[in-house]
């Protein structure tokens, strides 16, 4: 008779999700984030997504270690001549602080932070194209612990490189996708005079352009249709879909990747929530019995309703086609409204305070949902004002709401609706 060895997964990878502001940051952990990567007041790509100052940094590592999560800090940038000025006091601010790591590209300030930030380990930003298990290799022999491999690595290239290097290897999983190579794009500089390599990407690859055939007398001709008033119907775009991996955690797993990383700083924290959220549990049900495992169709699910567009692996299993570009008329996805988050619960009289986000109105269908996947669905039948004043409608942001539910809610679960 013949005993099946059941498999045993030794390490759970992390679950990495993205923190623009410090809401965000304690949004992702409580849905099941292991890790969050943020962005300081410097040398980072993203200058608009409410970078944290010191003081918020030291708040969201103190609440990080309550949940015994980790704080890591973009730094990735492309540094030209002064951009450096600063930055060893920089790094050395972020250690003293407690931040778990920082994730850079540009050599120049890994090396300043190497020598004068010492002990504040060092991950290599996706920018900076790592390919191949010798590249990997390369950077662990200059004091790096992790890398963040390019997005255009196949699911059979991180099998060999994980063979071959013991470095920790970090991939993305879920997100906008950068239509240019590892993000290296000169397309803002040019058309908006912002530098999208250190910091101010104004994304022209999603603007919407027409496409023409010019002829010798220099007529062009519209490829794309339109109507006599010249208006384009399906407008050009140079841009991507989004990934989404749900459906190929044990891959990811079984390849030995470390951390799962969701794009998303400038996202809402209703799509870090869901994200975070659907990550935590395909992971966690993988990991615990890996010869059982069945996909979860809600899972997948879940993701639709943050998503802005198309889904699809990206370049893990071959390059991506015009099927993984944004063509003409988008498929119709889903919307959701992010309309409030819990603040408190009675028990008794089974009424719900509600912080409002959105408008909603009684009568309407919306769903709550909140950590480790519980969710339901009613319909609004009374509502009362912080003066348990009946109102029929919640107009005003951040107002204070009641509710009757009709199963246990808590603080900081989360209300949506479709639109």
């Amino acid at each position: 008779m013949t005993t099946l060895t059941k498999r045993v997964i030794t390490k759970k990878p992390e679950v990495l999700a993205p923190a623009g502001t410090l809401e965000k940051l304690k949004t992702a952990i409580r849905y099941g984030a292991d890790a969050v990567f943020i962005g300081g007041n410097a040398y980072g790509l993203r200058s608009r997504a409410g970078n944290f100052t010191y003081e918020e940094m030291a708040e969201g590592v103190a609440f990080a270690r309550e949940y015994n999560a980790k704080v890591y800090v973009a730094a990735n940038m492309v540094a030209h001549e002064g951009d450096t000025e600063g930055a060893g006091d920089f790094f050395r601010t972020l250690r003293d602080i407690g931040i778990d790591a920082v994730i850079v590209s540009d050599p120049a300030l890994i090396e300043i932070c190497a020598m004068e930030a010492e002990g504040l380990p060092i991950h290599l930003s996706t920018q900076a194209s790592a390919t191949n298990y010798e590249t990997l290799n390369f950077w662990k022999s200059e004091g790096l612990e992790r890398v963040v491999l390019a997005r255009e690595v196949s699911m059979e290239e991180i099998k060999e490189i994980r063979q071959k290097t013991d470095v920790e290897i970090e991939a993305f999983i879920h997100g906008a996708m950068c239509i240019s190579y590892s993000g290296r794009c000169t397309l803002s500089n040019h058309m908006a005079d912002r530098d999208a390599n250190r910091g101010g990407c104004t994304q022209s690859c999603r603007w919407k352009y027409g496409l023409f055939e010019m002829d010798e007398a220099a007529e062009r001709t519209s490829l794309l249709g339109g109507d006599e008033s010249g208006d384009i119907e399906e407008a050009f775009s140079m841009s991507a879909v989004d990934m989404a991996m749900i459906r190929y955690i044990p891959e990811l797993v079984e390849n030995g990747v470390d951390s799962l990383k969701i794009e998303g700083r400038m996202k809402s924290i209703h799509y870090v929530s869901t994200v975070a959220n659907v990550y935590r549990q395909a992971i966690d049900a993988y990991c615990a019995d890996p010869d059982n495992y069945v996909f979860n169709q809600e899972w997948e699910d879940e993701l639709w309703k943050v998503a802005q567009r198309e889904l699809s692996s990206g370049f893990y299993y071959g390059i991506p086609s015009e099927e993984e570009q944004l063509f003409g008329k988008p498929r119709k996805i889903p919307a959701y409204s992010f309309i409030g988050q819990v603040l408190d619960y009675d028990e008794e009289t089974k009424i719900a305070t509600i912080q409002q986000r959105n408008v909603f109105s009684q009568g309407d269908a919306i769903e709550f949902y909140g950590p480790a996947f519980t969710h339901f669905e009613q319909t609004i039948e009374e509502m009362w004002n912080e003066d348990d004043e009946p109102i029929d409608r919640a107009p005003n942001a951040m107002m204070t709401v009641k509710m009757r539910v009709l199963q246990p809610v808590r603080p900081f679960d989360m209300m949506r609706k479709q639109r």
